[in-house]
């Protein structure tokens, strides 16, 4: 979409007296606030987000102090073709300054601080591993360019590890992919294929990270924070310890409009009516649902309620109503293949790991990313983020985060389950594997807390699935509902990514307010000829290649009927 459709649409009549309910206090419904106050001219006061707990901003969470321990589940990649993102944080004004824009920071930041790691990987308890290369062979090469043709319909359910030869599974690419994104074998071979076109602009960079982008402080100081204050500037109502269990769904003549909404307040039942012109947009499933948190000397226990388990709850209920609405036993049917266990470490007085980290990896801080463990039996990753990492940290106090893919493997060091090991117990365990064991009485002497945080359903959006178990953003014959998140459809666009509720947000205000704005397309990495080439030439190692052979071979089909 050039700027010819960037546009302001004209004021609807009647707008002053709609009302929003969007249900669920993440990114999604923040970000829908936003369009629908800016695009759709909706004032501020009119729009209710409904939240059971007290904190907003969903899974981007960051909170604690320096005298009890900071605590973040984790956070989103991003880069620079998240258009939806870019827009929406272009308008939303800087905490510091309300002359620049979140966006005019967060680039001025990747400008002068970009992240390109000079240690993507680890063995052998801190030694560097060789990250040169993506390790593929042509055969591998082959299975990734049958990938990217065959389609979504013919590949179905099928997963990872059916889909890829085994010797795959044990190549840097492999390595560097699965720590990213945080993929198992077992997960949708879906989404690779997505995630391999939608970003396959930076796979000649994947080995070093070139083109990922960070934030100044952990997602929610940076991004969520000035989002909201920026959202109450407007008038918008945030309506916490509000738990919305069900819907009333008409479905006369087709047609699926939203009449009534069933919340409990602070635990007292109460009924929303809604009117043919309001809006509801709901975010069905979350990622983060059901999270818990241990500390030093206890491991955060696994929550495996089948009956508590809030907008996954409400989103069955609504399942049970239409076919429409998708299919969440897909995703939070099998916990123990959607589980992981991150961990954040709080450091005071620290002259021993960071110092170290930063030798061992040659980055600064902040600019080196994300690093594997290649050898952990938990396939353990870590991360030194920009300090302070949190709006309040003091200057002497440091912040570590780390997660693992496999929380039920013993550890190489502590011989027990990742999930069953207290915080102490995790950073003794990565002390190990970065080279610290004999260290570790020291460290511990300068550690304030290691809050584990065991979450039930964290790649749940990535379990194998077929058209139709998403629900459609905006059902067909909805006339006031709308699903917003990772687990609504947007089409080409990949979970997992702040960028995917963004778009999901902005489908959904546009549609049900049938605006003549256009939703920014997803960027066409998969059409541009230099992108291809450039991936292809990465992928076989960079050797030269014989362009005119290659081309006549693509456009004659050669190739392409032997990828399939």
């Amino acid at each position: 979409m050039g700027t010819y459709q960037r546009i302001n649409p004209l004021v609807q009549e009647g707008i002053a007296s709609k009302k929003a309910y969007l249900v669920g206090g993440g990114i999604g419904s923040l970000s829908a606030a936003a369009f629908l106050i800016r695009d759709g001219h909706m004032p501020g006061r009119n729009i209710h987000i409904l939240e059971q707990s007290a904190v907003y901003g969903g899974s981007m969470d960051g909170a604690g102090n320096a005298k009890d321990g900071y605590s973040a589940r984790g956070g989103r990649e991003i880069e620079e073709h998240f258009e939806c993102f870019m827009e929406l944080f272009g308008f939303i004004p800087s905490l510091t300054n309300p002359d620049r824009t979140v966006l005019d920071e967060f680039r001025e930041l990747n400008l002068a601080e970009p992240i390109e790691s000079h240690c993507r990987l680890v063995e052998n308890a801190g030694q560097k591993a060789d990250f040169s290369s993506l390790g593929l062979s042509t055969a591998h090469s082959l299975q990734l360019g049958k990938l990217v043709m065959v389609t979504e319909e013919k590949l179905g359910a099928v997963t990872i590890e059916q889909f890829f030869d085994p010797s795959f599974l044990d190549t840097n690419f492999w390595y560097f992919w699965r720590s990213m994104f945080a993929f198992e074998n077992w997960h949708s071979v879906v989404e690779v294929k997505r995630y391999m076109e939608r970003f396959m602009h930076l796979i000649s960079g994947m080995n070093q990270l070139k083109g990922i982008l960070h934030t100044e402080y952990n997602q929610f100081d940076s991004l969520i924070l000035p989002l909201i204050k920026w959202l109450e500037s407007e008038g918008v109502h945030f309506d916490k310890g509000h738990q919305v269990t069900d819907l009333d769904v008409d479905f006369t003549g087709g047609e699926k409009t939203v009449t009534a909404i069933h919340v409990l307040v602070n635990g007292t039942p109460k009924t929303l009516s809604i009117s043919r012109s309001d809006l509801v947009m709901v975010t069905n499933g979350s990622m983060t649902e059901n999270s818990t948190l241990g500390d030093m000397d206890h491991p955060a226990v696994l929550n495996r309620s089948v009956t508590e388990r809030g907008c996954w709850s409400l989103w069955e209920k609504l399942a049970a109503k239409s076919p429409d609405f998708g299919h969440p036993e897909v995703f939070c049917g099998d916990i123990d293949k959607t589980k992981w266990l991150s961990f954040t470490m709080t450091f005071t007085d620290d002259e021993i790991v960071f110092p170290y980290l930063l030798e061992l990896t040659g980055d600064l801080p902040g600019m080196g990313g994300v690093v594997t463990i290649k050898d952990s039996n938990w396939m353990m990753s870590w991360t030194a983020p920009k300090q302070p990492h949190f709006i309040n940290q003091p200057e002497n106090v440091k912040v570590l985060w780390a997660y693992g893919l496999f929380p039920d493997a013993e550890g190489n060091y502590i011989k027990k389950k990742m999930s069953d090991c207290t915080g102490r117990e995790l950073l003794e365990e990565l002390c190990y594997h970065i080279g610290l064991k004999d260290r570790i009485p020291e460290i511990l002497e300068h550690t304030t807390n290691v809050i584990p945080c065991m979450m039930p359903y964290i790649t749940s959006q990535f379990m194998p699935r077929v058209a139709g178990d998403r629900p459609q953003v905006v059902p067909q014959g909805s006339t006031n509902l709308a699903f917003l998140g990772q687990f609504a459809e947007v089409p080409d666009d990949c979970v997992f990514t702040v960028e995917y509720s963004v778009r999901s947000a902005m489908m959904a205000a546009y549609s049900l307010l049938a605006l003549e704005k256009e939703v920014i397309p997803v960027h066409p990495s998969k059409f541009d000829v230099r992108v291809l080439l450039t991936a292809v030439r990465t992928c076989l190692g960079n050797k030269p290649l014989p362009l005119d052979r290659t081309l006549g071979q693509l456009l004659s089909g050669t190739v392409i009927s032997k990828l399939l």
